[in-house]
């Protein structure tokens, strides 16, 4: 069998298995998680049958964010090199189900983002690297990745492409539920029973700017604030935190995304810089109540309006397991709605593995040769299919 005939096949069965892989902005690692889905939009059903994080090695870590401000040439050289990580990341969680590499039918990847514009800060334009050919020669399986330009050629914004899993599993006939996600840039997605009124977008900074303060208050001892054990010893800087809400980014109006650009080093950076240094611990308490305030803002006053009431708030990324930031959140949306954590659910797989999960469901799509925007969410024209497929 060739790969094309390969590739028909797997387009006409009743299930596959699927590895999705993901990294984010917060330059952790790639997330990879290796499913059963069967479906398609609403009859979507997924089995997460195994996941694991590959953290990046520091000098990696460093290479990525050096690349971020640096030349073509440097892209191009990691574009190879990460192609390498996300095939051993993809080779490892298969092993870890117990299964070979033939045994999976498809792989679907993310990348990693090193720019990304939307339509609200002028021409859209994105690139995810980690190369899909690389993937797919060290795996020998098919490869879908490069799920972005299409949405953008659309119209659309290019994200947020999550809210196409939260919109097939969670939909309710009657209710408005919030699915909101803190990774290194949080992000929610409003879903509701007819596709066309859900809504998504970034509500703003998420982990990015708290991570980056936690590792100068502990000299790199730390990477994160783990359980929010520094934040919650600091003290809100009232007069700091409204300055913070003042940013233009709060009050655009959805859709619109954001990204390192916007919240990343320099932000983050300059706050830092002009901050008294022997009150490290308040600005990091700071920052997460902006964190939590800019959620609940955009709640406010860009979704409520549309949307009307909200039944239920459900929290994924890798913000859940920060008390402080949990805490800060439910909060600021006391007398809005209920937060619960992703994890209170049964839906098949975790909070952790949720945006790896969602590119096997992108991936499953793309192999059907099904449509998986949601132009409500993205802002583009017309709902196309997503990604570039490598035999």
């Amino acid at each position: 069998m060739n790969r094309i005939e390969r590739l028909q096949r797997i387009a006409t069965q009743s299930e596959r298995l699927i590895v999705g892989l993901m990294s984010g902005t917060s330059l952790d690692g790639v997330d990879a998680a290796l499913c059963r889905v069967s479906g398609s939009g609403r009859a979507t059903r997924i089995e997460q049958l195994a996941f694991r994080c590959t953290s990046y090695e520091p000098a990696l870590r460093q290479e990525i964010e050096q690349t971020l401000r640096g030349s073509v040439a440097d892209v191009c050289a990691l574009n190879v090199r990460l192609g390498e990580v996300f095939a051993e990341a993809a080779l490892a969680v298969i092993e870890e189900a117990g299964l070979a590499p033939a045994d999976v039918d498809a792989i679907a990847s993310h990348g990693q983002t090193v720019y990304h514009v939307d339509q609200s800060r002028g021409t859209p334009a994105t690139l995810q690297i980690g190369e899909a050919s690389v993937i797919a020669e060290r795996t020998g399986a098919i490869v879908v990745s490069d799920f972005r330009p299409r949405d953008i050629a659309a119209g659309g914004g290019g994200a947020p492409l999550v809210a196409y899993l939260d919109d097939c599993l969670f939909a309710r006939e009657g209710e408005v539920r919030l699915l909101q996600n803190l990774g290194g840039i949080a992000n929610v997605t409003a879903v509701t029973h007819d596709p066309s009124r859900s809504i998504a977008f970034d509500t703003g900074p998420g982990n990015l700017p708290i991570d980056a303060v936690t590792r100068v208050l502990t000299s790199g001892r730390a990477r994160y604030d783990e359980d929010g054990n520094y934040s919650r010893l600091g003290e809100v800087d009232q007069a700091l935190l409204d300055h913070l809400c003042e940013h233009p980014f709060l009050a655009a109006p959805p859709p619109k995304t954001t990204g390192r650009e916007e919240f990343g080093d320099a932000f983050s950076q300059a706050l830092i810089e002009s901050y008294d240094p022997a009150r490290l611990i308040d600005l990091l308490a700071t920052l997460v109540r902006f964190t939590a305030r800019s959620i609940a803002r955009a709640y406010r006053e860009h979704l409520v309006p549309r949307t009307g009431p909200i039944h239920e708030v459900i929290v994924s990324g890798g913000g859940v397991h920060n008390l402080t930031l949990m805490a800060a959140i439910r909060d600021e949306l006391d007398g809005l709605a209920p937060v619960s954590s992703f994890d209170d659910l049964d839906v098949g797989f975790s909070a952790d593995a949720k945006e790896a999960v969602a590119f096997c469901v992108l991936g499953n799509e793309t192999l059907q040769g099904l449509p998986s925007n949601l132009p409500a969410a993205t802002g583009a024209r017309r709902a196309v299919v997503l990604g570039k497929i490598v035999l």
